[in-house]
């Protein structure tokens, strides 16, 4: 009897043991499968938190999420641009961020580079959004960002933007006419300015547009710089959805409405109702003499200037031919339409 007991309780700790361990398998694949689904959990939001969402990941192109960078020139008609901006954020639903740098030095430190990128590729609330600002072009690709953010801008004639700039340091505007600029009360003409070699005057005041579109390489910075010129274009071509000039400043808007409809929407109607066309005007300029003139046009700061000018007219008549028709019954300029199609597509569905 005492046999039979025996036998019994052994078959009753051996039971006792294999479901213990049957247990503490299943308990310890759980936890695995527990800790495997923390991890993956924590990766997606590491991805959201620095993409933002997953479609812009996917590399889909969401208009509900994109940010539009204008890193205007100075003294290019950008305020009387931007004017259309703040008008219509509020009826379109986006956002318009002013970037004020200090004393306006249009470069960035490495770090504020970084602080820079990283706000605007996570702010999310502030998306859709259009930031402005006298900032060199940043490439966002270099600190590992996917959706990049859509560039635009525009320029003007090389002298025409340095005598408005001259005479605005010196005289102000009718935007902001008590507003105290750092040359105010100097009288010194700019044919007297070119003619004393005066440092107001120096070529290195119209390289500007240039290093502008160049970015933030020291090279980009050097007047004059050949390798700056090229890198300019490059940018211009590769980097920007459209970059406009000035003096054909309708153009560039109609394009932008048809174009980018989520933001500009209604743009061209407001600029050609003559409100926002020009908001701000130099309250006085003197036009230089042809002597002036030549004499600043006989340097290489001047001619690689005019060069990128040309360059980016060329480029702006090609993409407006391309994408605008006028249509003088409306006195208007409209989209040329869409002129593809897709077709045999397969397999078709049954």
């Amino acid at each position: 009897m005492s046999n039979s007991r025996l036998m019994n309780s052994r078959v009753v700790v051996m039971l006792l043991v294999g479901v213990s361990a049957v247990v503490m398998l299943l308990y310890l694949h759980l936890a695995t499968e527990v800790a495997h689904l923390h991890t993956s959990m924590h990766s997606h939001n590491a991805i959201d938190y620095h993409l933002d969402s997953v479609p812009a990941a996917r590399g889909v192109l969401d208009v509900n999420n994109i940010v539009v960078i204008y890193n205007r020139v100075p003294k290019t008609g950008s305020t009387s641009f931007i004017g259309l901006a703040y008008d219509l954020c509020a009826k379109n639903k986006f956002n318009v961020i002013h970037i004020n740098t200090t004393k306006n030095i249009p470069t960035l430190s490495l770090t504020d580079q970084m602080r820079f990128v990283y706000n605007v590729s996570n702010w999310v609330e502030k998306k859709p959004g259009i930031y402005h600002g006298h900032v060199a072009y940043l490439d966002f690709s270099r600190f590992g960002v996917i959706q990049q953010p859509i560039y635009i801008n525009l320029i003007r004639k090389p002298l025409d933007r340095l005598i408005s700039y001259y005479y605005f340091v010196r005289y102000g505007d009718d935007l902001r006419p008590n507003h105290i600029r750092r040359r105010m009360g100097d009288k010194m003409t700019l044919d007297e300015c070119v003619a004393m070699d005066h440092q107001d005057c120096s070529p290195t005041h119209l390289w500007v547009q240039v290093p502008f579109f160049c970015g933030h390489h020291a090279e980009c910075w050097v007047p004059g710089s050949s390798w700056a010129l090229e890198q300019a274009k490059h940018n211009l071509v590769h980097k920007y959805l459209l970059v406009g000039v000035t003096e054909e400043m309708g153009d560039f808007v109609a394009m932008l409405e048809y174009s980018l409809p989520r933001l500009f929407k209604g743009a061209y109607d407001l600029y050609l109702s003559g409100k926002k066309s020009h908001i701000r005007k130099t309250v006085k300029k003197v036009m230089p003499s042809e002597e002036t003139i030549a004499k600043l046009q006989n340097t290489k700061v001047w001619r690689l200037e005019n060069d990128f000018y040309n360059f980016a007219l060329d480029h702006f008549h090609f993409l407006r031919k391309k994408t605008l028709e006028e249509v003088v019954s409306l006195g208007r300029l409209m989209d040329r339409g869409q002129k593809f199609a897709y077709e045999k597509i397969k397999p078709k569905k049954t």
